[in-house]
């Protein structure tokens, strides 16, 4: 049976003198999926996805791409890797289109017949208008989507994007949130370097985590949601005010006024007591739901700085401690 992982990297470290950029990283991406890469700026995201892509030596690890060792990378398995770091840069005094067939001449390695034509690339990243106009009068925008046409046209089985879609306007970010949805529906791996958890939690349904060069949380997006240590629930009561003097003399509870009540974050048993309270101190409840915790706010939560970092840790040590595999 043919594996479907796609990228597995162990125990990846890399230092620049005396700082730890990251910290023994573990990484896994299948086919078929697009995998989330999360964390703060400075955390290592593109280090890492750098020396995927092999254009930055690791220190220590191991990785394989496709199989392969990244070492043995050569011939069909470079051309079923691509991959975007940093900012595109292209030939101002060509074309978008001239640009796209000149790196497709020089892509001696992709010659797979799932290989699209510029014209179809040009198309699927929404540029086919400009596909003449010199890339000198090319916006921030336009010269994203055509590095994304770039590694559309080796049709990758492996496609590292590092922030893709940061410089795009919301047209721009749904037109390539779509193609990643189609290359991972294509049994491409796509793994997504992102700071933004609405597209996150669109097109991912596992993320890893990175803080501090380290591994924080590696899983499914529910699975993340689930571990959170206290749910989050919007109360309604007759009197809000007092409510929130009556949680604060209540430990494991804490309550923030909201547009439409209170945010209780607590676990059932403090939950439990706090109600119990607010009868005894004759406010009614009249409304309790649960609300599904924000992408973003577990995010926030696991990549706050270590001197207030309980919570992440938490998170952590419940992923570890549990003898469940995340990516297999």
């Amino acid at each position: 049976m043919t594996s479907r992982v796609a990228l597995e990297a162990i125990g990846v470290s890399k230092r620049y003198g005396s700082r730890n950029v990251l910290n023994e990283i573990d990484l896994t991406a299948e086919r078929g999926s697009v995998h989330g890469l999360l964390g703060p700026n400075g955390a290592g995201k593109t280090t890492l996805l750098r020396i995927l892509l092999g254009l930055v030596h690791r220190d220590a690890g191991s990785i394989r791409l496709l199989g392969r060792p990244l070492e043995s990378r050569g011939g069909s398995i470079a051309g079923d890797v691509a991959g975007i770091v940093d900012a595109p840069a292209f030939y101002p005094y060509l074309t978008g289109r001239q640009n796209l067939a000149a790196l497709a001449a020089l892509d001696r390695d992709g010659r797979s017949s799932r290989r699209c034509s510029v014209d179809e690339a040009l198309e699927q990243v929404g540029l086919a208008e400009h596909a003449n106009d010199r890339v000198a009068g090319y916006s921030a925008g336009m010269r994203q989507r055509l590095a994304v046409a770039a590694v559309v046209i080796r049709a990758p089985r492996l496609l590292l994007l590092d922030e893709p879609t940061s410089a795009l306007d919301p047209r721009g970010m749904r037109d390539i949130r779509a193609l990643a949805r189609r290359l991972a529906d294509d049994d491409t791996a796509v793994v997504l370097s992102s700071h933004d958890m609405s597209e996150v939690e669109e097109l991912c349904a596992t993320v890893t985590v990175i803080n501090g060069g380290r591994v924080v949380f590696s899983g499914a997006v529910n699975e993340l949601r689930q571990r959170a240590p206290a749910a989050v629930y919007l109360v309604r009561t007759s009197d809000d005010e007092t409510a929130c003097l009556v949680a604060s003399t209540h430990r494991g509870v804490k309550v923030t006024a909201v547009e439409r009540g209170l945010e209780v974050s607590a676990d059932v048993a403090a939950l439990d007591a706090y109600v119990i309270a607010l009868g005894c101190a004759g406010i009614a409840v009249r409304a309790l739901d649960r609300r599904v915790r924000s992408l973003e706010s577990l995010f926030l939560e696991l990549t706050r700085p270590a001197a207030d970092a309980g919570t992440a840790a938490a998170i952590h040590d419940a992923h570890h401690n549990e003898a469940s595999p995340v990516l297999s």
